[in-house]
């Protein structure tokens, strides 16, 4: 099958091939157009168009665009048709064919901007709606034309350049674009500056819109800101044109230094205060303010060699502060002259002009005030010993003035003094005690003790100065050492058995004044270092050791202690020791105990006071018994009575366990037995036995009295018997009248006191007496009732 395509551009039509061939038999398909109907013989090539251009914004329409014909047929026997975008695919109807002559046309003005080319599909069928041709491509390309500006991409570019740049420093950039075709002139652009409002400091790439200085010169004092007017235009510049500004703006940089606003600045600071401000230094500088290049910094050159001044920058105003850092004196110094110099933070460009008026000269005068008057020596600091008496020198605190041109009177008093242990001379400042400190005071810290002095002047206001007395209070060795309780235990009597006696000693003083203690034994008796030995354990122990085998019982000793103060003091103190029989673990064996007790500590001095007290107590009571005695009568009862009626004074040890009103060991009744009864029981006359109770375990030998011979001696023997028992430290005194705890009931004692005898209702009956022998006869008959009275 051949094929012939015949096209026509605008109202001719062209022909543009025919390949003609016999047709072969085919069976037309109406049902299926789409179908090719098979054929015989040889197939020729397909049909063939090529692209169709056409210019956009055409407006004569319809317009012809090209003209398809198949030679397969006869004209009038072939249907034509198109398909694709642009006829029955969006956008639609803007091409059509005629479907008899195959003409397409043109419908509707073309954008190029919205589509630039359309490619359609082009068929030829029989009137059968056979196939005729195979489905070929139609491409129609748009023609662009100039109808679209360049535009900015923003209508104001912005740029920074610091101030002095050199020629050919980038500063921004510009740039456009255009909807035209970019291989066309159409949008082929070009940039220009029409406008810069001054001098022309900036030029710009006509091809990439870069904007850079073309020239030196840029001030930022004189111009900050420069605004530009860009075009561009496509065509090469020739065409459509589009305009927008370029901000450029100058960044300061430090080309001006700072200068004072003269030459001579006058001040006046008063004295004797620190930071206060005196006045301000005003400066001038060109530079952007609030930058590095504008904010001044200030230094003092001369005129301040002890450093006295300062100089600050308000940060607001750029003025230089002057103040006062140390206090100012005017009887010292009434006038300063400042040189100051003023400079920027950042530093100074080299090309920079120098500044006219960087220095300054300050004069301040000193403005005279009146001070406060000064201690020459604050905190004062002395020393006393402790017990200093009233009246005792501490010091002079005093103080001065230092207003010397002011006449003024110094007065002084305590503001602080808590045990009011000082007093201070009001005109002088001299100190002295009041008292005496004591040495337990809870102001005493760490052995000072702190007052505080005011000093204060006559002036109008006046001014008043504070100082701090501080005293250390001396220790002093007025103390010597004593033995520490416990009192001593018992040693060994085997020189090698048990670990010694520990003795410890204090001091109420303290160091240096106390321990270490030196232990010694007395040398006054020398006879006790044959017996016994001391060695220091520490600086406040001793130990106590025989040097051999001393008899068991109690041993006075005597003993030295000094302590380590300058100078020592000493004292002797007597010791009780007990020697007793250990076994071998050192303890005492049972049978030592009533030895270690007699002797458990109790000095002579103490025995002497316990004797005197009790002898007091019976020559005061007495005499009152017996006067009272002497007036009642014996009813006829012996004087003492019988075993089976003993009846005694019980004293009691509550220290103890036991005893009580039956206990039968706690005291010796023997005494008060009748002699022949003693006699009778086998009891001795002389020695009484040992007490527990008693304040020594060994008791002094008592000599035996003899019985009396007549009755003239019976008052006499009486009274010596109730001497001899009330005096006799190894037992209570019986005939006293002691107030007793109540026992209990039970008992089926009575009492024998004397002196309560003498009170009772009935008179003591003395009839017994006639019992104990003619000796007695005469006293039952003085005492005793009338014989036959009954």
């Amino acid at each position: 099958m051949g094929a012939a395509l015949l096209l026509a551009l605008g109202l001719l039509a062209q022909s543009l091939g025919l390949s003609v061939g016999s047709p072969g038999p085919r069976k037309p398909s109406t049902l299926y157009p789409w179908r090719r109907a098979p054929t015989l013989g040889r197939v020729r090539r397909a049909w063939v168009i090529p692209p169709i251009s056409v210019s956009e914004n055409h407006k004569r329409l319809p317009y012809p665009l090209v003209q398809i014909k198949s030679d397969k047929q006869p004209l009038g026997s072939v249907i034509y048709s198109i398909q694709g975008p642009g006829v029955d695919e969006e956008p639609r109807g803007i091409f059509s064919i005629d479907r008899l002559t195959g003409k397409v046309f043109l419908n509707t003005v073309l954008d190029r901007e919205r589509t630039d080319r359309f490619r359609l599909r082009a068929f030829a069928l029989d009137l059968g709606g056979s196939t005729l041709e195979d489905p070929t491509e139609l491409e129609i390309v748009v023609v662009d034309q100039n109808d679209n500006r360049p535009a900015f991409l923003q209508e104001a570019f912005s740029g920074r350049v610091l101030e002095g740049a050199v020629p050919g420093t980038f500063v921004t950039r510009a740039e456009a674009t255009d909807a035209d075709d970019p291989e066309t002139d159409n949008a082929a652009l070009r940039y220009s500056i029409l406008q810069q409002g001054g001098p022309e400091f900036f030029s710009i790439d006509e091809l990439t819109g870069e904007i850079r200085t073309v020239q030196v010169g840029l001030d930022r004092e004189v111009v900050a800101v420069y605004n530009l007017t860009l075009q561009v235009a496509d065509m090469s510049g020739d065409g459509l044109t589009a305009t927008a500004s370029a901000i450029i703006s100058v960044d300061d940089i430090n080309d001006n230094a700072p200068e004072f606003a003269r030459d001579e600045f006058f001040m006046e600071a008063p004295e004797a205060v620190s930071g206060v401000d005196v006045g301000r230094l005003e400066v001038e500088d060109r530079d952007l303010p609030g930058s590095p290049n504008w904010v001044a910094r200030f230094s003092i050159l001369g005129g301040d060699p002890d450093g006295q001044f300062t100089i600050r920058t308000d940060p607001k105003t750029n003025e230089g502060v002057l103040s006062v850092m140390k206090p100012l004196d005017y009887e010292s110094r009434e006038l300063y002259q400042l040189t100051v110099l003023v400079q920027n933070e950042a530093p100074l460009q080299a090309a920079a002009p120098r500044a006219k008026r960087g220095q300054a000269r300050v004069t301040v005068h000193v403005r005279d005030v009146n001070e406060a008057p000064v201690f020459q020596e604050n905190p004062l600091r002395t020393s006393l010993a402790e017990g200093a008496p009233p009246g005792t020198p501490v010091a002079t605190f005093s103080a001065q003035d230092p207003d010397t041109q002011q006449l003024q009177r110094l007065s002084y008093s305590k503001d602080y003094d808590p045990e009011d242990w000082l007093h201070v001379d009001g005109a002088t400042g001299r100190v002295q005690t009041q008292r005496v400190l004591s040495p337990s005071s809870p102001f005493l810290k760490d052995g000072w003790y702190r007052a505080i002095i005011l000093a204060l002047d006559d002036a109008s206001p006046p001014r008043t100065a504070t100082g701090t007395l501080s005293v250390e209070i001396l220790e002093v060795n007025d103390h010597a050492p004593v033995l520490a309780p416990p009192p001593p235990g018992s040693l060994c009597s085997e020189p090698h058995q048990g670990a010694g006696l520990l003795l410890g000693a204090t001091d109420e003083d303290l160091p240096p004044h106390g321990a270490p203690f030196h232990f010694q034994l007395s040398p006054r008796l020398p006879e006790l270092g044959r017996n016994w030995s001391l060695s220091p354990v520490n600086v406040s122990h001793a130990r106590l050791r025989l040097r051999h085998q001393l008899p068991e019982g109690l041993h006075r000793l005597s003993l030295l202690l000094r302590d380590s103060g300058q100078p020592p003091q000493q004292r002797e103190q007597p010791l009780n020791v007990t020697v007793c029989r250990c076994g071998q673990d050192g303890a005492c064996l049972p049978g030592a105990a009533a030895l270690r007790a007699g002797g458990a500590g109790v000095s002579l001095g103490a025995l002497v006071i316990m004797l005197a007290s009790a002898l007091l107590l019976l020559l005061l009571v007495l005499p009152v018994a017996l006067r009272a005695r002497m007036r009642r009568r014996s009813r006829g009862k012996g004087l003492l009575l019988g075993p089976q009626d003993d009846l005694r004074d019980n004293i009691l040890n509550y220290d103890e366990q036991g005893g009580g009103e039956e206990d039968q060991d706690a005291y010796d009744i023997a005494q008060l037995r009748h002699p022949a009864e003693l006699s009778a029981l086998g009891v001795p006359l002389g020695r009484p036995p040992l007490r527990l109770d008693a304040p020594y375990g060994r008791v002094p030998h008592q000599a035996s009295r003899a019985m009396p011979t007549s009755p003239a001696d019976i008052a006499d023997f009486i009274h010596d018997g109730l001497e001899a028992a009330d005096s006799d430290p190894s037992v209570p005194p019986y005939d006293t009248a002691l107030i007793y705890d109540y026992e209990g009931d039970g008992s089926v004692a009575g009492t024998l006191s004397s002196i309560l005898s003498s009170l009772g209702d009935q008179d003591q009956d003395y009839d017994y007496l006639r019992d104990w022998g003619p000796r007695f006869a005469r006293l039952a008959d003085m005492y005793g009732h009338p014989w036959g009275s009954d």
